[in-house]
């Protein structure tokens, strides 16, 4: 497949990057995450070792030990946001073999670092939002989340059940498309580059290394039935964790879904201002949720600047308000995540339905979401 092109015109991002690097010289600031991020990484880190270990080696009571496999998956999504995906953009740390240490994480939790860079960095983050290109769109056939996607029956209720398949998420992601993608050397239809010696022995070494430590020895010291539930119970948190959070920076109602022109492979914007229109934020007020998925509530700054930390997107934040604002770009964001997951819901609704329903009038479609807000209210 031929990779998309994006406008030649690239005068709104050279004048963000100006003064995002105002920015940074007159506070005298690093871009990375410095010692903040250090020490809510060792605590998170901290706290998942400790309940692994109590779970497997303690063995606790079977509604305490659920409880725990529950909070083991929070935890562990919450490294994912904060810790691996930080190093994995080489923004957690000034230090090369830090950021690459932080960006392992992946890799013992069962996932693999090199495919997460090929297909989160690499494609998603230049591509974000583009049919056929960006393979964070592709949940065929169970759910509908772009509008150039074929629409199945099932779809019409996909409101309903999305929840289940984003649950199922990190269960596939470490046993299932993994291997996909290694076996295929594609992520959907563009190649991957060729793994070195030294990738494939990540792959293997970690895939064999994470069955040991989450199926392996839990087997040994619980029993198959206790580890089946608290496995399931842990994957299914991280998995939906992980899910939601990343799909509300992207498939809500406000975001654009981007087809190429289909002969010269254009796109009418230039990278940034596609980035700007293709996501959104949420609950950027509020300092929990913003600690806790690392920063990816700031999804906008994230997508325009992501060697730069999570822990600079709030100052960041002013700065391209103020350039969108200049430009007469629209900046999507939604003040309380409550009002992004409403919107989510009422996007996948939307999809499920008829392909006529799309062009009804925009009115309707502002009364429906009233509607759902008023729901998460």
């Amino acid at each position: 497949m031929q990779a998309p092109k994006f406008a030649a015109s690239r005068s709104f991002h050279q004048e963000l990057k100006r003064r995002t690097n105002a920015y940074f010289e007159e506070a005298g600031k690093s871009t990375t995450g410095g010692k903040r991020l250090l020490f809510k990484a060792c605590l998170l880190t901290a706290a998942f070792v400790a309940v692994y270990l109590h779970l497997v080696f303690w063995t606790p009571s079977a509604l305490l030990g659920v409880a725990e496999c529950a909070l083991l998956g929070f935890i562990g999504a919450a490294i994912g946001f904060n810790v691996m995906h930080d190093g994995a953009h080489g923004s957690f740390s000034k230090r090369k073999w830090i950021n690459q240490f932080a960006a392992f994480t992946l890799n013992v939790m069962g996932g693999n670092s090199f495919m997460w860079n090929m297909k989160h960095n690499l494609i998603h983050h230049m591509y974000t939002n583009v049919e056929g290109v960006d393979d964070d769109l592709d949940a065929q056939p169970w759910l509908r989340l772009s509008p150039e996607q074929p629409r199945r029956k099932l779809h019409r209720f996909q409101h309903l059940y999305f929840w289940f398949f984003y649950a199922l998420l990190f269960i596939a992601w470490i046993f299932y498309m993994d291997y996909q993608k290694y076996f295929r050397g594609k992520i959907g239809e563009m190649p991957i580059k060729k793994m070195t010696a030294s990738d494939q022995g990540v792959f293997w070494g970690f895939k064999v290394l994470h069955l040991g430590l989450f199926v392996a020895l839990p087997i040994y010291t619980t029993g198959f039935v206790a580890w089946l539930v608290g496995f399931l119970v842990f994957m299914a948190v991280a998995g939906f964790t992980l899910s939601i959070v990343f799909q509300l920076a992207h498939t809500v109602e406000h975001t654009s879904f981007v087809v190429p022109h289909e002969t010269t492979r254009k796109i009418e914007d230039e990278w940034a201002i596609h980035q700007i229109k293709t996501t959104a934020n949420f609950a950027t007020d509020n300092k929990i949720i913003s600690w806790l998925v690392g920063g990816l509530n700031f999804q906008v700054e994230h997508h325009l600047f992501p060697n730069i930390s999570h822990v600079h997107y709030p100052a960041l934040n002013k700065i391209i308000r103020q350039m969108c604002a200049e430009f007469g770009v629209e900046y999507n964001e939604y003040p309380k995540m409550r009002y992004a997951v409403a919107s989510h819901v009422a996007h996948l609704r939307e999809l499920g339905r008829e392909a006529a329903s799309a062009m009804e009038a925009p009115t309707a479609k502002l009364t429906r979401r009233g509607r759902l807000f008023r729901m998460f209210e």
